[in-house]
């Protein structure tokens, strides 16, 4: 285990965002169909339990590996990953909100706070730079910018509203400038190598989460909010199209890239049907929802068979 204990990913997170995603969905659920408040409940304990797991190993590592810890800092895409941890106290808050409002608050402070703090190495980092190449660049890049976009939805709630537009207006700026260089990148460059092709989903969640932000700071479904939903409809489309490219892929822990992804479709299309009624939205909230859990299922089992075949925690 010590030695294993070394190569623990941060990447661990990306499951815990997956997990947390899962149970704010089924919490969500009975608006678009009849199901008990304990099954999300239930999710929700479970990826707490994930959550202090995690937590402690990778705690562990810092304190008996700290040049592990650093040395994925310090990687070009992998530094991407450790604001994974910044969005899953976040997506605790969000969690949390109905049921426990003051522990919901603490964590979104905490959560929102260090997103920020990751938000400004990251790009200080990019602004200095004298390494980087284009076959670095990959959806994950998304992760400490756009990452930003989630802080409203537990901002709202709390009462800081011009913070949310804040952390907002960061993260669909640069959503905007990201996407663009990663569109070149894979169009005009070699493919992703298979270990990062997962990451491809990513690009569904800034404009579905930037949707469910944007409702939440304005309360209405206009037309920016409908540009954003049916741009994540399209990126989702999309990425359904290459289902044999994603089925031929070897298991990774990025395989957990599919999951927070879905789980911000699957909500956009419930606030959706909650705003129109339309019967084609209610159809399709409840199909990503059925989607979204068989992915979840067998994320769940692929990662427990890749732990007991010590396939995950190994040197690359």
């Amino acid at each position: 285990m010590p030695a294993r204990l070394a190569h623990f990913p941060i990447a661990f997170y990306a499951m815990l965002m997956g997990l947390l995603g899962f149970a704010i969905v089924w919490l969500r659920a009975d608006s678009i169909v009849a199901v008990p408040h304990i099954i999300g409940l239930g999710i929700l304990a479970f990826a707490g339990l994930a959550f202090l797991a995690v937590t402690t190993l990778y705690i562990l590592k810092f304190l008996r590996h700290r040049d592990a810890v650093l040395a994925e800092l310090n990687h070009p895409v992998k530094r991407n990953f450790f604001a994974t941890f910044s969005i899953t106290l976040i997506l605790i808050s969000i969690a949390l909100m109905h049921l426990a409002p003051g522990i919901s608050l603490g964590f979104w402070v905490v959560g929102s706070a260090l997103q920020l703090v990751f938000l400004l190495y990251v790009m200080s980092i990019w602004i200095n730079h004298t390494s980087f190449q284009i076959q670095h660049m990959n959806p994950a890049w998304f992760i400490p910018v756009v990452g930003n976009i989630i802080v409203p939805i537990g901002g709202v709630f709390h009462g800081f509203v011009e913070i949310s537009w804040f952390y907002f207006s960061i993260g669909l700026i640069f959503w905007i400038v990201l996407l663009g260089i990663i569109f070149y990148r894979v169009i005009f460059h070699d493919p992703l190598p298979e270990r990062l092709v997962p990451t491809l989903f990513i690009l569904i969640a800034p404009p579905a989460v930037g949707f469910l932000s944007y409702m939440v700071l304005t309360g209405h479904l206009d037309a920016f909010a409908r540009i954003l939903v049916y741009a994540a409809f399209f990126f989702t489309l999309l990425l359904f199209t290459q289902i044999g490219l994603f089925s031929r892929i070897k298991f990774f822990l990025s395989w957990w890239a599919y999951s927070f992804p879905m789980a911000a479709m699957t909500l956009a299309a419930m606030v959706l049907y909650e705003h129109t009624g339309l019967h084609a939205h209610h159809v399709l909230a409840i199909g990503l929802l059925v989607i979204f859990t068989l992915i979840i299922i067998g994320l769940i089992y692929r990662t427990a068979l890749a732990i007991w075949r010590n396939e995950i925690c190994v040197p690359e």
